[in-house]
Order: C-alpha cells, then structure tokens, then sequence
C-alpha cells in the first residue's frame, strides 16, 4: 500500500501546519528531508516522540519544524505515520507537502487516514464516520454523542444485539440440517423472545434518530409567513446580527436568506422566505413560488402570524401548508391588540407561541417549543445515537427483517424460513458497524471526509 500525505490542519493561515504521511514509507521520506537540531536520524526516533529541527530539501533550509513519530501498530492509521508540525502560512506548507511528494509520498484521498484506521482494524465504521461528527460538532450535546460513538457504545449495543440473533440463527440451522443427531429443537418461545428483544433494541434506537439529529446534523427550518409579520426579524434575532433587511415595505424579501444557528443544544439550518402572497411583480412571485416548495421539504416550520390583523387567505394558505408537518407557530407583534385568536391556528399548528421577534429573552419560549415538538427535550446523549442515515437504514432493514422472521414464526412456517430473515437482519447490523460492509459502502463513507483526516 502506498504512503500517503496531506495537511492536516485548516486551508487558511495559522500558527502551526501538520503535514501527516502514514505508510510504510513515512519515516524515510520524513528522514530525506528533515534534520533535528540534536543530530539524531528520524530512523531512530522511537514512536510518540517529538524531534525539533529543519525541514530542508535539495537547495536550502525550508522551515524550522517539529516532527512527531507514531511507529506501527500503535498509530492512528496502524501505520507508521510521521507529522511535520511547521509554520501556518499556506505557502509554507504546500512547499512542505510537494516536497513529501517528491520523496515518494502520493495524496490522500478524502477521508483516508481515518480509512486506513478501519482497515486496519483500529476502529469500526461506526466509529470512523463519528470522527466527522466530532469535527463538526457545533456544540457540547453533539459532541457528547459524537464521542460516546467513537468510544464504540453504538457498535457495542448493536454487536450485542447481533450476537443474540446469531446465536439463534445457529441453534437453528444445526437442528434443522443434522436431524439425525441428537441435537434439542428450538423452543418457539425462547426464540419469539430473541427477536422481540431485539426489535424492542432497534426500535428504540429508530426512534431516537430524528431527535438526536436535530442536535448532531441539524435540522433544515424554514420561517414562513405572510409580508410584514416579522419573519426578518425573527431571523435576525436568531442569528444574532442583521442577515435580513427588515422594512415596512411589505415584499422586501424576494429570495432565500439561508443561515445555520444554534438554540439551546438544537442546530436550525435557518431560510427566510418570501413572505406568502398573491403578487403581480414576476421577481417575487417566483419567491413566493419557492418559499412554498421550501416549506413542503422542510423537516420543520417557524410559522409567523402577526394576529393584530384580520384573518385572510393568505393566513388560510400558510396554515394548510403547515397541516401535518413539524411546526411551530410563532405569534408576534403581542404588544397589539389581537383581532384573530390562538385557537384559529392551532388547529392546524398545535404547539404556539406568543413571542416579540425584537426581545431576546423571548428565544427561551422558542426553545422550549423546539425541544418539544422536535423530541429533543430530556433526551440523554450518553445513550447510544446512530448517526446518520445509512446507519438508520442499517437498522431499519434489519428490523423489518426480524418483523417478517416473528411474522414467519407465529405463522407456523418452516425454519428454513425464519432462519433466513433473522440472517439477513444480522449482515444489516455487521454493515452497520462495518464487519461486512461492502466495497462500496466502505468508499461511499469516506468521500464524506475532508482531506487530511
């Protein structure tokens, strides 16, 4: 396998740059080109030691650096791997890396030092695609539940409940293929109960999803509501500045406004939409257009209703599209004399709030509200949380899988027949972790990351 190299540190300008190389090739192409003040070789630097010295190639002194040894096994990757810590300028380290290059080292894909760690086996698929979500991590909540992955509690939970089902599975299989040996006969009842108690396992996990991703991923939002109800402000309130240019001019915003906030431990991926309205002018008409389609693919709504005016169609519409769907409806301007009544919307929106889009003290009720209708209230992030969608489909399979196996056994069918979904159930939950994921997956997982990591 070839050694591979990239920065490890952000694009941009800093303090310190990392140029990681891992492979079997990482000490001596490190060696080619840095010598340490105390003259030591980096061939003979032990693993988790630090060297200061000078990065220099054929015609002169590049850098003063810092190189730090991992020697294999006990490495990230399971390789040996080697890290010039230089200066942060952006030149300087892709001087640095074209010179690794030029030693032998080839690019890192995205994602493939942490590929490697799983190859390796110095970590599962869960655990790796939980690396991402701790860099990502947008505040404590979220990275508790991205550390309690990479601890490896999801991949535990989820390899107890396949053990329980493989353990079946044989039990199965010997009785039914050696007839002849005096091999006992599955109990009905013990078994109904392997798989009930793993449905309940992956039900529970299912469940949990939605609401531990509108903490860990985020959850697309959309503000909707008529012209001049507050729906600017609203944004500019949650995003802490002016994003929205907020008049009295009722159609001032005509297009998208996007932006990602964070209340409380909930992450909103934010758009300010067009306000709702018959129009004649083309431009915002096609806003309008697209605040509706928003709305319609939009995991949750931040309705904003101003009930100092009358009722009318334009409301009726907003409500109808809100029928059905997470949402909040959000009554402001509550310092004006209410002239339509709570009642009226919650028919449609059921949880309301009253709230002055100009008072911060106000994003308290918001929150609440959020963590209510989103689920995420009390919820423990030191449970186990899948978290993404793929493992959530993992889960989703395997459980529909066991339903058809119970289905098949209250059903009085042959054990041929069970045994083959309680299988299938369980290469669900090894792809989940990663023990027999294909090629395929195993790629798709890690095009996701970013370079260097």
């Amino acid at each position: 396998m070839s050694t591979i190299a990239a920065i490890a540190t952000p694009n941009a300008t800093g303090g310190i740059g990392i140029i990681r190389i891992s492979g079997e090739d990482a000490i001596n192409i490190t060696e080619k080109c840095f010598k340490s003040i105390s003259g030591k070789p980096v061939s003979g630097m032990k693993g988790y030691t630090a060297a200061y010295g000078t990065v220099f190639d054929s015609d002169s002194d590049i850098d003063h650096a810092v190189v730090i040894i991992y020697r294999a096994p006990k490495s990230y990757t399971g390789e040996n791997v080697a890290e010039i810590c230089c200066h942060g300028g952006l030149y300087i380290m892709q001087k640095v890396l074209r010179l690794v290059f030029s030693l032998g080292a080839v690019p890192a894909a995205p994602g493939e030092f942490t590929k490697r760690a799983f190859l390796n086996n110095k970590m599962d698929l869960a655990q790796a695609e939980s690396v991402m979500n701790i860099i990502s991590a947008q505040g404590e909540s979220s990275l508790n539940a991205a550390r309690n992955t990479l601890k490896g509690n999801l991949s535990k939970r989820i390899d107890t409940i396949a053990s329980s089902l493989v353990t079946a599975a044989g039990a199965l299989a010997a009785w039914a293929d050696y007839p002849d040996e005096d091999i006992p006969a599955v109990e009905n009842g013990e078994l109904l109960k392997t798989i009930e108690n793993a449905l309940s396992e992956l039900d529970a996990l299912i469940s949990r999803y939605d609401s531990g991703k509108a903490v860990t991923e985020g959850v697309n939002t959309v503000i909707c509501g008529k012209p001049n109800v507050g729906k600017s402000t609203l944004m500019n309130l949650l995003t802490g500045y002016t994003r929205s240019i907020v008049t009295s001019t009722a159609g001032t915003t005509r297009d998208v406004i996007e932006e990602t906030v964070r209340v409380g431990n909930i992450v909103l991926r934010l758009a300010d939409t067009a306000g709702v309205r018959e129009t004649e002018d083309e431009i915002e008409s096609i806003g309008v257009d697209i605040a509706k389609e928003k709305v319609s693919n939009a995991d949750l709504v931040l309705a904003v209703f101003d009930v100092s005016r009358e009722k009318d169609e334009e409301d009726e519409e907003i409500l109808k599209l809100c029928e059905n769907k997470t949402a909040v409806a959000i009554i402001n301007k509550t310092d004006l004399p209410a002239v339509f009544s709570e009642e009226e919307i919650s028919e449609y929106i059921p949880t309301v709030i009253n709230l002055s889009a100009k008072n911060e003290k106000d994003c308290s009720k918001l929150e609440e509200a959020l963590n209510s209708v989103l689920g995420t209230e009390g919820l423990d992030f030191t449970q186990e949380l899948l978290a993404n969608e793929r493992q959530r489909r993992c889960c989703i399979n395997a459980r529909d899988n066991l339903s058809e196996a119970k289905f098949a056994l209250l059903s009085g069918l042959t054990v041929d027949a069970v045994n083959v979904n309680i299988d299938c159930a369980v290469q669900e939950l090894f792809t989940l972790t990663g023990r027999k994921a294909s090629e395929e997956i195993v790629n798709e997982v890690f095009t996701k990351f970013c370079v260097g990591k």
